[in-house]
């Protein structure tokens, strides 16, 4: 049975996570998280979308993202996890599903809720206790936010109105 179409509309931010199979570990080291987000770079320049916010956790990740057009969403995230996978096998010599399902996207609503879903993001270390402060993480977007003249991947996120 074919897979249901997302609908993604144009210019709309998305709240865009997903796992490890099995709640598994996906980065066992800090050059997995460099390898990723190289390959999050990589993405960005095959397939131009905004990336507002991540966070790369040892089991999951978050992105908080604007794509226009929207299909270019699907296929930055679908050529992401698939060059990641394959590296991953490569490197770790394994096999088999390393993401859970499909990647899951939830639709910014307006200002008050990009806050929110930024906040969350970034703050996701501190929630699971691997740092004491979100900035204390270096896996996620927070550090590029405070130096911004330092900034890898993120763009600055727009001011939406309601």
């Amino acid at each position: 049975m074919p897979r249901v179409s997302r609908h993604l509309v144009d210019g709309f931010i998305y709240h865009v996570l997903n796992r490890g199979n099995g709640k598994q570990r996906v980065f066992h080291k800090d050059q997995d998280y460099v390898s990723f987000s190289v390959l999050m770079k990589e993405a960005k320049k095959r397939y131009p979308i905004d990336i507002f916010a991540y966070c790369l956790m040892p089991n999951h990740f978050h992105f908080v993202l604007r794509s226009s057009p929207a299909d270019n969403l699907g296929k930055w995230v679908h050529w992401l996890l698939t060059v990641h996978s394959r590296r991953y096998h490569h490197y770790y010599k394994t096999s088999g599903h390393i993401w859970q399902g499909r990647y899951k996207n939830f639709m910014v609503q307006d200002d008050r809720h990009l806050l929110t879903v930024l906040r969350y993001v970034e703050g996701n270390a501190v929630r699971a206790g691997l740092v004491f402060s979100a900035k204390d993480w270096s896996w996620s977007s927070l550090r590029e936010r405070i130096d911004a003249k330092n900034s890898r991947i993120i763009d600055e996120p727009p001011v939406m109105m309601p």
